[in-house]
């Protein structure tokens, strides 16, 4: 069955939180040490429903229920594209990456980039992103490798 992708509402929030801290902690955990997760699978509710609503946010969904999301910032940048671990290999991931770049072309953004986890690199990859470089961050007291990444949309 093809995931349904629609746009956000504010009633998803939970769900979407759910999504992001088992994707963290169920996928992303093969990639980065207990501390690193520990660091990184932490929410703050309001932030999260500020941030969900103040941009683009989409939502792909499997049998009617939430399996995925995706944002898009004004400057082309996807912070969050998270798959929840039941979901994976089911094409919600590029179903909501697809909707992210009809929507960055009807923007005319020439440009998508991302920070892509070690975990979430090959997706990109596969989908025509390139590195740009890798990059060390420091999250939570504990250092994390993501890669910076982006993709021609248009010619520049």
């Amino acid at each position: 069955m093809q995931p349904v992708i629609r746009r956000y509402e504010a009633a998803d929030l939970d769900a979407v939180i759910s999504v992001f801290l088992r994707s963290v902690r169920g996928v992303a955990s093969r990639d980065y040490d207990a501390g690193q997760i520990a660091a990184w699978a932490q929410v703050d509710r309001d932030v999260w429903s500020r941030r969900r609503l103040d941009r683009p946010t989409w939502v792909g969904l499997i049998d009617g229920v939430i399996a995925g999301f995706i944002d898009l910032e004004s400057s082309g940048h996807i912070d969050m594209l998270f798959v929840d671990p039941a979901s994976q290999r089911r094409g919600v991931a590029s179903a909501l990456l697809d909707a992210v770049e009809n929507a960055a072309r009807m923007q005319r953004l020439a440009v998508l980039d991302t920070d892509a986890s070690i975990t979430a690199r090959p997706f990109f990859e596969r989908h025509g992103f390139r590195v740009i470089r890798s990059q060390d961050v420091v999250l939570r007291g504990q250092w994390l490798t993501n890669f910076r990444m982006e993709k021609q949309l248009l010619a520049v």
